[in-house]
């Protein structure tokens, strides 16, 4: 260990908030416990700009106690950004993290989180100034490349599943169709866990749509038509990403207006725009009464009391391989899962992934989990997702 850095480390959390998120930054604090190389670690409130700002708070101080609360509190607890460095605000990074003797530097995120990352470790090495950094690796969305599933989604697809099966249910109760929209912006990942509920053939959703797969309204209301007739009634998960065949986002095309945030990403969720639209077009174009929409919005992603035990546990294990690797030579890097075991087995393990292979660029659906069809999921799906859930309630049926 004679050859590590010796300073200070710095935590900072970025992007949409997860269920898990501060149990990974929780799993940072207590490695770092046992890393006698890192003397402080500071907690960045609200990401890089907390730095810029220095805006910090000590966490070697806080109460385990305390601490263990924070890990079992949704939303991430140091405050999040969408603020994405350049290399002027690189400048200013460094200067705080020499000031400061910070020489570690820990970021919990998504892909944009991951593109951070990557800038600061780049530009660090241009401006040799010696700094470990790494990513550590959340998303509901699911999307980061390498890693086999991200901290987060197993909460967030477990949250999703049982909406939609009490969705179902009350369906069921007063037919009509019924639309449900999903985050999912460029993956389809939330979505398809709409699907892991289902227990028999007539539960819905029966129509599931992703952004992995164009759909045109016309064909949509055909296949709704032909659910209704079947069934009597309808329930259809949609992602809000989801793509007209001409290649552009139906939400896009719809907004009066196009929010963006810092990496350009125009606001999906937060809105209702695209169930109502649904909504609308159902009734004007198929002539059922009964149809409602819902957004399901920021409430996948923090919902509270309701994280999957193996979320839990993997988001703490991520943060806690973070240091470890760090600790175990001069490395940079992003924190992955890779599964070691299958269905009642299931396991998984951490390795460390380059930034540049996880930055950026986001990870499909893979044809092997969609349906032939287009409009639902394969078997191979929920064989690798239900596990992320740790496991779903059982519904009863009379009819």
């Amino acid at each position: 260990m004679a050859d590590l850095l010796k300073g200070n480390a710095c935590i900072g959390q970025s992007g949409g908030p997860t269920s898990v998120i501060n149990q990974s930054l929780v799993g940072v604090i207590e490695a770092i416990q046992h890393a006698p190389v890192i003397d402080r670690l500071l907690g960045a409130r609200h990401g890089v700009r907390g730095i810029v700002e220095e805006k910090f708070i000590d966490l070697k101080s806080v109460p385990f106690q305390s601490l263990e609360r924070v890990a079992d509190t949704p939303a991430a607890a140091l405050g999040s950004t969408r603020d994405k460095p350049d290399k002027a605000y690189c400048e200013k990074i460094f200067d705080i993290f020499s000031r400061n003797n910070i020489r570690y530097f820990f970021y919990i995120g998504g892909n944009d989180s991951a593109d951070t990352a990557r800038i600061i470790n780049e530009l660090a090495m241009q401006a040799k100034y010696e700094l470990r950094v790494f990513h550590i690796p959340k998303t509901i969305d699911n999307d980061l490349r390498v890693t086999d599933h991200c901290p987060g989604y197993g909460s967030a697809a477990k949250f999703v599943a049982c909406a939609v099966m009490g969705d179902d249910r009350d369906n069921a109760s007063l037919p009509g169709v019924k639309i449900d929209v999903i985050m999912g912006r460029h993956a389809g990942w939330l979505t398809a866990a709409s699907t892991l509920g289902r227990q028999d053939e007539s539960d819905g959703p029966h129509l599931v749509y992703f952004p992995e797969r164009r759909i045109s309204p016309d064909k949509m209301l055909a296949d709704i038509d032909a659910v209704n007739r079947r069934l009597g009634r309808c329930v259809v998960a949609v992602s809000e990403g989801i793509e007209d065949e001409d290649g552009a986002a139906w939400a896009q095309k719809i907004a009066l207006g196009e929010e963006r945030d810092a990496h350009g990403n125009i606001q999906l969720s937060g809105t209702g725009a695209l169930a109502d639209y649904l909504c609308a077009l159902v009734r004007d174009k198929l002539k059922i009464k009964r149809v409602r929409g819902d957004t399901f919005g920021y409430l996948q992603r923090s919902f509270a009391g309701f994280a999957s035990p193996v979320d839990r546990m993997e988001a703490r294990m991520v943060g806690n391989s973070a240091v470890h690797f760090v600790m175990d030579g001069n490395r940079d890097g992003s924190v992955a899962l890779r599964r070691t075991g299958e269905g009642d087995q299931y396991a998984c393990e951490c390795f460390l992934a380059s930034l540049a292979d996880v930055a950026r660029q986001t990870k499909d659906l893979p044809e092997e989990f969609i349906d032939k069809n287009g409009h639902d999921v394969t078997e191979a799906f929920r064989s690798y997702a239900l596990p992320l859930t740790g496991g779903l309630p059982k519904m009863g049926k009379l009819f």
